[in-house]
């Protein structure tokens, strides 16, 4: 994003998918067929009961999957962004830190599920003819779970160092050497489930040698013995960073855990038993799998080409990118739904034989279940869609649309209602009620972009002043909207004869990241509390990561130049290694700020709220950056000054007097 001769705002934007999305797509492809490959060897030598005890195991992986990736995913983005502040240091306490946390919680859920495995497959919905066979299967993986962790968060990692290529080779060594040993472990040795399972073990052990030998060669920090201690607050913030992707693995096991067990209980009421349906649809949802990778894959590779354009008003290119992402996951999951009707029984063929109602039923779930999967097409890229620009509302309600706010609630009232029948139709409900809501999202959202653009801001250059300050000093203000901060930071500047800064932020960093200025206005300083979920698992860096990234670079270079007052953007943070920096944080009554706001701002109706609103905002905005600090601590500043008590010209005068007093002690 570097300037507005970035290649996401002038490469063919075909070329650009192509680039961004190819390697996205092998990536989550490899991470399907590796759960995959198990259930085809175990379907072909063990039998479907054996390919159903995999299924009830499933979910616990995926809720270690869920922690590895929060934990990989939430070091890289750390990583990013440490290193757009120049702050090596700190970058490589980040990443030490992921890797231990995960080392630590790899090591926990290992001794849990040794000791509880009965218990965790009850909740999974185990039956009583599958236990044995999940029971021999998940020990072994349980073994393994600390190198399957370790070795995921890893590759994040790997990622993020620039270093994609390497990150693929690991994962597809291991998925190779899956594929190898399972016949060998299930065929030649007839291990059965626990040949599959040490199989994947096995490769698992191998991904995770191949990433640990990365450590020492990581191209953009240095790890060593020193960066490898547990600091508290960084964990936490490297945690936080990756709860988008925790969220979203969850959200899978959530759904698989309701179903399964429903499964088992509508199941043994009907013809076809607790295990067959168990069986079935856990490899209906793992093919269907492959298909949302795709689409996924694509979505992904184009956000931070939607991100940029978006943020530079080149609405013209960001609705070109959004045509060619739509299109081609329409087009993916048009044939997947042919394949679906025509041919579920050469599908469900692949994992192994069965009886005639085992079949029958694989038929059933194939053109039931994934009935309307051709919506995935749309509701899977919008998703992603606003998550690229920064709609975090929107981008949480349609991720979890389909999975948790449709799907498990439909999953509950049709099965009761209707049975097995029930549970079946379920997916296509779920899938048609997410489409809904995706393709509104999208009409209203196109809308907006067809609209014209506001004139960008024009910001006054600073006047040539007389400093009347015996020392090098820079006041940062922070404030609450409405407080009069601002004003009482401009008449500081004017009394003390030094430079203010405040909207000179927006044109240079509009200038240097290729934004608009409109964006930069209504996006800098603010961040939802729901913005978290838009660090997705290949953006990198945000609009809003590169904002405030340019704004800290700026603020430095001032700061190191002259004597002035700053407004706002974490200033007093971002300062916080100098001595010549006064911290201040201004507030006033709520009666005050509104009658402020009223005045001077236009607000009128529901002032309160607005005032309330965007004070939220700038805490959030401060708690993030700055790793957890409360923007309105008074342990931050080093005064904090109620402007309804005194007025801001009294506010000023009175700062004035400080200052003077200060650095004239200081002097003598």
């Amino acid at each position: 994003m570097g300037n507005k001769e970035n290649i996401l705002g002038t490469e063919k934007i075909g070329k650009l998918i192509k680039k961004f999305s190819i390697p996205c797509i092998i990536s989550l492809l490899v991470n399907s067929l590796y759960n995959i490959v198990d259930q085809i060897f175990i379907g072909w030598g063990v039998g479907y009961l054996g390919n159903g005890a995999t299924n009830v195991v499933f979910p616990l992986t995926m809720v270690c999957l869920a922690f590895a990736l929060m934990f990989g995913d939430g070091a890289s983005a750390y990583l990013s962004l440490k290193l757009g502040e120049k702050k090596k240091e700190e970058a490589s306490k980040g990443v030490a830190n992921g890797i231990i946390i995960s080392v630590i919680t790899s090591s926990v859920f290992c001794v849990v599920t040794l000791i509880f495995l009965p218990q965790l497959l009850n909740l999974f919905g185990c039956t009583d003819a599958l236990r044995e066979y999940a029971l021999k299967y998940g020990f072994i993986i349980a073994i393994g779970l600390p190198f399957m962790m370790i070795g995921t968060t890893l590759n994040s990692i790997i990622r993020a160092d620039g270093n994609p290529k390497y990150a693929m080779i690991s994962m597809i060594s291991g998925a190779i050497l899956n594929t190898i040993l399972d016949p060998i472990f299930i065929f030649v040795f007839k291990m059965g489930v626990e040949g599959a399972a040490i199989a994947t073990a096995m490769s698992q052990f191998l991904t995770f040698i191949i990433n640990v030998m990365y450590i020492k060669k990581f191209k953009s920090i240095t790890l060593n013995k020193e960066q490898f201690k547990f600091i508290p607050n960084i964990a936490k913030r490297v945690s936080t960073l990756g709860i988008s992707s925790f969220i979203t693995q969850m959200s899978i096991v959530f759904v698989m855990a309701t179903e399964n067990n429903l499964l088992a209980k509508y199941g043994a009421e009907s013809k076809f038993g607790a295990e067959i349906p168990i069986t079935v649809l856990g490899i209906v949802m793992k093919i269907s799998q492959i298909l949302n990778s795709i689409i996924i894959g694509i979505a992904a590779g184009a956000q931070p080409i939607l991100g940029y354009n978006y943020g530079a008003g080149k609405k013209e290119r960001v609705k070109a990118t959004l045509k060619i992402v739509l299109g081609l996951s329409v087009i993916i999951s048009t044939i997947a739904f042919i394949l679906f009707q025509t041919i579920p029984d050469k599908l469900i063929s692949i994992f192994g034989s069965g009886d005639e109602k085992y079949m029958e039923f694989a038929c059933i779930a194939f053109r039931i279940y994934l009935m309307l999967c051709i919506c995935n097409g749309i509701q899977i890229p919008s998703g992603i869609f606003f998550q690229a620009i920064g709609k975090s509302v929107k981008s949480a309600i349609l991720s979890l649309s389909r999975q948790i706010i449709f799907l498990i609630p439909a999953l509950i009232i049709l099965g009761k209602f209707f049975g097995i029948g029930g549970i079946l139709y379920a997916g296509p409900l779920a899938d048609g009620l997410a489409f809904i809501l995706a393709v509104a999202f999208l009409a209203l959202e196109i809308r907006s972009l067809n609209k014209n653009q506001i004139q960008e801001t024009v910001v006054e250059e600073n006047t040539k002043i007389e400093n009347k300050l015996q020392k090098h000093i820079v006041i940062t203000i922070s404030r609450e909207y409405g407080s009069g901060g601002r004003y009482i930071g401009e008449l500081l500047a004017k009394r003390l004869g030094i430079k203010f800064y405040d909207k000179e932020f927006i044109t240079t960093v509009a200038k240097e990241t290729g934004l608009t200025e409109e964006y930069v206005k209504n996006n800098e300083q603010r961040r939802n509390i729901l913005d978290t979920l838009n660090n997705g698992y290949y953006f990198g860096l945000t609009n809003s990561d590169e904002m405030f990234i340019k704004e800290s670079e700026l603020i430095k270079r001032i700061a190191n130049k002259e004597s002035c007052v700053i407004i706002g953007r974490c200033a007093d943070f971002i300062l916080s290694d100098m001595t010549n920096v006064i911290k201040i944080f201004v507030y006033s009554d709520m009666k005050d700020k509104i009658n402020r706001a009223t005045k001077y701002y236009g607000l009128e109706e529901n002032a309160e709220k607005e005032i309330n609103r965007i004070n939220k905002l700038r805490a959030n905005h401060y708690k993030y950056y700055t790793g957890g600090k409360q923007w309105n601590n008074y342990l931050n500043y080093d005064i904090c000054i109620n402007s309804d008590k005194l007025g801001a010209e009294k506010s000023a005068e009175l700062i004035e007097n400080i200052i003077n007093d200060k650095t004239e002690a200081k002097i003598i």
